[in-house]
């Protein structure tokens, strides 16, 4: 973005979502009750942006006429889409990179997401996937007894001990979650976006996995030495956390209610077509965790109603980039739609790679992607500079 924004003469305004970091409309209270997080919605955050685009407008001399493109990430992204669909008056296109628009209500298949995770994977070592494959079932063999737990709390430097079958059920789900952040975040060079990483970390980890048929504690010992490359890569780790998957400043608080209102996506793995242990989808389960921990109530038709689903055709200058190795393009807009909602597939691109700064270990498709991105933002100024002249 920085180097787009150089190119184009143009202002960089990041702004923080409703909600999140320090944009807390109620305080300390904003997160207390459902009364008070009512107002966390896309369509607010939306309205917010809009707004704020108008006031920069009327206070920064000379930019009252100046066009304005939106760009995002992830739900940044999807926000980035919106925003041109809603606020076409106001946004004169849309760079949306790594957006899962379709992730909603059936418009994609549940098990998309862990088929590609188990994709990266298996194409980045022989016998990677099957050895997480085969985990799952080692893992239930060895916790069945109290010397097991012992094990394998001790094997994987557990900061908390295994005693319960909750444990070893947050400990799979851990697991879990490790594999999918490591293919979300397979950049080509050192980083450190979720956890300190190194190059290509699912190769990395896969260097330990090349033998699914070793008996259970070697395997088991194999899987804690490909998780400590994402969790303990800086070596500075003492004990591994399983609360902790990720960096606190992703704002997980407020989108795990903004999961149990709007944004309702619905996942599920079956353990042949990936490498995951079988897992429907269950909305009634999820419903009531959600009333559980927030005391609301999923709706999962409110974005495709809101945003139209796949009937997109009357918006334009769009553009939806999907890196080919970021789990979340089985949701997200990956063909032409028409000829201003295009499509961008960048095959050894992670997620939203393309927004990241350039870097001499950049792929090649991610350099054309930028290009051809820069290409489009250059037609609509364009196209907004005639229009401008046309008299009245």
């Amino acid at each position: 973005m920085w180097n787009v924004a150089e190119e184009l003469d143009a202002i960089l305004v990041f702004a923080e979502h409703r909600y999140y970091g320090e944009s807390l409309p109620f305080g300390n209270k904003s997160y207390t009750d459902a009364k008070h997080l009512n107002y966390l919605t896309s369509q607010q955050a939306l309205a917010d942006f809009a707004v704020l685009i108008q006031h920069l407008k009327n206070t920064i001399p000379g930019t009252q006429n100046t066009p304005v493109i939106a760009i995002g990430g992830s739900y940044g992204g999807m926000l980035a889409a919106w925003f041109r669909m809603k606020y076409p008056h106001v946004v004169i296109g849309a760079l949306a990179a790594s957006a899962p628009i379709w992730q909603f209500d059936s418009l994609v298949p549940c098990g998309s997401f862990h088929k590609i995770v188990t994709e990266d994977f298996k194409k980045s070592g022989v016998g990677c996937s099957e050895s997480i494959r085969n985990s799952w079932a080692a893992i239930k063999r060895i916790a069945d007894t109290e010397k097991g737990l012992q094990w394998l709390s001790h094997t994987f430097r557990l900061c908390s001990p295994l005693k319960t079958t909750t444990d070893v059920i947050n400990f799979r789900e851990w697991l879990s979650g490790t594999w999918i952040y490591v293919a979300m975040v397979d950049y080509p060079y050192e980083a450190a976006f979720l956890q300190p990483l190194p190059a290509w970390p699912v190769k990395v980890i896969c260097k330990y996995l090349k033998n699914p048929k070793q008996p259970d504690r070697l395997l088991l010992q194999n899987i804690f030495r490909a998780v400590n490359i994402y969790y303990n890569y800086t070596g500075h780790a003492s004990c591994l956390n399983l609360t902790r998957t990720a960096t606190k400043s992703l704002g997980l608080k407020g989108w795990s209610y903004q999961a149990c209102t709007e944004m309702v996506m619905p996942m599920c793995s079956d353990g042949i077509n990936d490498m995951f242990e079988p897992q429907k989808w269950d909305f009634h389960s999820y419903s009531e965790s959600c009333f559980k921990a927030w005391g609301v109530r999923p709706r999962p038709s409110l974005i495709p109603t809101i945003y139209g689903g796949k009937n997109i055709s009357a918006h334009s200058n769009i553009i939806f980039s999907n890196g080919g190795l970021d789990p979340w393009y089985g949701g997200g807009v990956t063909k032409n739609i028409t000829d201003t909602l295009v499509a961008i597939m960048i095959p050894e691109g992670a997620h939203h790679l393309d927004l990241r700064a350039k870097n001499p270990s950049d792929p090649s498709s991610v350099r054309q992607a930028r290009l051809l991105e820069v290409h489009y933002m250059k037609l609509w100024l364009q196209k907004h500079k005639r229009v401008k002249k046309c008299p009245k």
